[in-house]
């Protein structure tokens, strides 16, 4: 619960008109009385505070309403909303569990809502709690210099901290553009001011608050300046606010487990877009690097903005923006939550982190094969086996498996770190197949374990990944790059993993229930949740030559999008080698437009009817200043348009075996070997062993994948029973 006993309510403007605008040249229909929540779904409340609406029948005078929750009598605390026969109100400390917020009138109508509250440590949604779990608040740096302090429970909990900081009118230094404000009740004389987007001129003066939940520290900031602005809340929103509200994520993954965090990844004192007005919100766990879970990191997200809107009111709109590790939980997020994040802006784009380690182990076995079967390929034919621009990128592809690989200090090639763990973790908790055969598991499958399940035998998560019937050099056989003996000897040798990554003779199967939980969460992004009905800009600036921030996992975002909405995507644009600015602006004008749209329509519709002119897929060429080059942006690598001649997009080892471009098939179906089907020509005992490769059959790349079902929205791994999916 958090602090301050109080039950209150006062007029809340932003949010009820986007609430109950009604569509333009429409009269409302009568109503009956009613309550619904503004900051959260009613199943969701955490912290023991939600925000209502209480919609009246025409004519009823607030004085009229009785409101309760359990003995609590709150009818004089609500108060009338900005829209005509509404009431909006805050109601504060509730317990953990259910509660009914009753509603009555004098001419004896009744409604009622029930709410679920659950404590602002967590979980929610996200099943138990990942164990062990290091405390870090003791060395997590406040916006002054100062720490935020030791833990005060075994929970990770810290004190909340508000710190202000003000922006001198001297900006020589922009890596330091703000100083803290030492007294909030005096501004300094070189206070700088700003003028926000919707034409605020005001003090260049930012809130920050600093506390912890669900485990993870928080922050928020906003423009607020205590010498003139009354303290904030969601019905006295900050002048300086433009009501929009920036949802942010940090980088990285490999290492992320069984840690709160230090950092948060991104700079939460974003001095352009808190000088345009906008409210920035972020925590540790959306930090990949300190947690490799999107879903963890969506439930976050859903207490973070809860929090923001019981602080300082309803934004208009949320967007969600980071790169790399920030990209993929943006997705994500908006994806498995749909209305939790309204559109998105990514840069150094993943679908999702699933996609960079299978198509990790993918290269990792090729490679391997390669090592241990000298002089067999050339290097050239490696290469085309690959699909990758060439053997610095897929060597770094090929590492990107030790995100699965729980060994401490295995070999392998340059570069590749088994069991990579962040230093806070005490070695003693970790886990060592000999000496600690129960202890942590460092993969991104364990990090995520509530919703792939877990071997009771062994503890480790259930693992996705599945090679069976993979033909791995197909594209390199048909085009005549290897020849079929090659073919045959590489996928007769090709192995797989076990649950230690140890190579394996025969093939991966991969675990049907994990495979099935990991697209109803949305681990492997299906893009047919809430992306289908927001816009999403996609920066797809990639680096084909190393560091595995390859274009193709660009191409497979999107095609994932066309896939979701029958072969389109309108509501995305991607732009390759893009100015840092552009997509941020783009996207500011789409949602604005969107907005503005009271229609009745959709809200798919809205959003490719508000769709800007600029729009358009394509690239900026190298000239100076970078022209924009309208394109289609084909998947190729051959000079086929303006755009693959500058920047060729190669592929991977999944996509060179004959599956989908989106890379979203975990485990295919089986077909029967028919020689028939090949472009090259097998001898008759080079069709026998073919069919002894591949005794099952191989992948039927025509037919979705096994258990590849929708996202289920807003799903649970527990404790909330609402959506809740079973281990199975």
């Amino acid at each position: 619960m958090r602090a301050g006993a109080r039950v209150c309510a006062t007029v809340l403007s932003a949010a009820v008109t986007v609430a109950t605008a009604s569509p333009a040249g429409q009269t409302p229909p009568r109503r009956a009385l009613e309550i619904t929540t503004l900051s959260t779904h009613p199943a969701r409340v955490t912290g023991g505070d939600v925000l209502v609406r209480i919609a009246l029948p025409p004519g009823t005078r607030p004085g009229d309403v009785s409101v309760r929750v359990g003995s609590r009598d709150l009818g004089g605390a609500v108060r009338p909303g900005s829209e005509p026969d509404t009431l909006v109100g805050l109601v504060t400390d509730l317990t953990p569990g259910r509660h009914v917020i009753e509603l009555s009138t004098a001419g004896g109508l009744r409604s009622s809502l029930e709410v679920t509250n659950y404590p602002i440590t967590g979980p929610v949604i996200s099943g138990p709690w990942l164990q062990p779990f290091i405390c870090q608040t003791d060395v997590f740096v406040l916006p002054d210099g100062s720490r935020l302090g030791p833990p005060l429970d075994e929970n990770c909990s810290a004190r909340t901290v508000v710190q202000y900081l003000y922006r001198t009118r001297d900006v020589s230094d922009p890596k330091q553009p703000f100083r803290p404000l030492v007294d909030p009740s005096i501004l300094p004389s070189d206070v700088a001011r700003t003028t926000t987007v919707t034409g605020e001129v005001v003090n260049f003066v930012v809130r920050v608050e600093t506390g912890t939940m669900n485990r993870g520290i928080y922050q928020n900031a906003i423009l607020h300046d205590p010498t003139v602005d009354p303290p904030p809340s969601p019905f006295t929103p900050p002048r300086g606010w433009n009501r929009r509200l920036i949802a942010m994520h940090g980088v990285g993954c490999p290492g992320g487990w069984y840690i709160q965090g230090r950092a948060q990844g991104a700079n939460i004192l974003d001095a352009a877009r808190l000088g345009e007005g906008y409210a920035l919100f972020i925590n540790t766990l959306n930090h990949p690097t300190n947690s490799c879970n999107a879903f963890l990191a969506g439930e976050t997200t859903m207490m973070g903005k809860e929090h923001f809107i019981e602080t300082f009111g309803v934004p208009s709109y949320t967007i969600s923006v980071g790169a790399s590790g920030g990209a993929y939980t943006s997705l994500q997020v908006a994806d498995a939550f749909p209305g939790l994040i309204d559109g998105v802006d990514i840069r150094a784009t993943f679908p999702d982190a699933l996609s960079i380690a299978l198509s990790g182990l993918d290269a990792h076995l090729l490679l391997r094969y390669f090592v241990t079967h000298p002089d067999s390929f050339t290097e050239a034919q490696q290469v085309a086996a690959s699909g990758y621009h060439g053997m610095q990128a897929f060597l770094d592809a090929a590492n990107q498996s030790q995100r699965t690989d729980p060994i401490p200090g295995r070999r392998f090639v340059e570069g590749y770190q088994s069991a990579r763990w962040n230093d806070a973790v005490p070695p003693s908790l970790r886990y060592d197949p000999v000496r600690n055969p129960r202890g942590a598991r460092p993969t991104i499958f364990d990090a995520a374990r509530n919703i792939y399940g877990v071997n009771p035998r062994t503890g480790a998560a259930r693992r996705p990944f599945d090679n069976v019937g993979v033909q791995y050099g197909l594209s390199a056989l048909e085009n005549g790059l290897i020849t079929p003996r090659q073919f045959l000897d590489l996928n007769e040798h090709i192995g797989g993993f076990d649950q230690d990554g140890h190579h394996t003779a025969s093939r991966s199967a991969g675990d049907p229930g994990a495979i099935r939980r990991a697209y109803q969460s949305g681990l492997s992004l299906g893009a047919n949740g809430g992306l289908r009905s927001i816009p999403i800009v996609d920066n797809a600036t990639s680096n084909e030559e190393s560091r595995y921030h390859y274009g193709w996992f660009h191409f497979a975002l999107r095609e994932r999008v066309r896939r979701a909405n029958g072969g389109s995507s309108d509501n995305m644009v991607m732009w390759r080698s893009t100015p840092a600015d552009a997509p941020q602006t783009l996207l500011d004008q789409w949602m604005a437009a969107v907005v503005a749209d009271t229609s009745g329509d959709v809200q798919r519709v809205k959003v490719i009817r508000a769709k800007p002119k600029a729009g358009v897929d394509g690239c900026y060429d190298r000239s100076a200043p970078p022209r924009f080059v309208a394109d289609l942006l084909p998947f190729s690598r051959q000079t086929v348009s303006t755009c693959t001649a500058l920047y060729p997009v190669y592929s991977n080892p999944r996509k060179e075996a004959g599956g989908p471009l989106a890379a979203d098939v975990l485990k295919c179906h089986l077909k029967a070997v028919d020689a028939g089907h090949y472009r090259t020509v097998f001898s008759r005992e080079e069709i026998e062993r073919l069919n002894r490769v591949f005794p099952e059959g191989v992948c039927d790349w025509s037919r979705p994948g096994v258990n590849q079902v929708p996202v289920v929205p807003w799903a649970s791994f527990g404790p909330s029973p609402a959506n809740r999916i079973a281990e199975n």
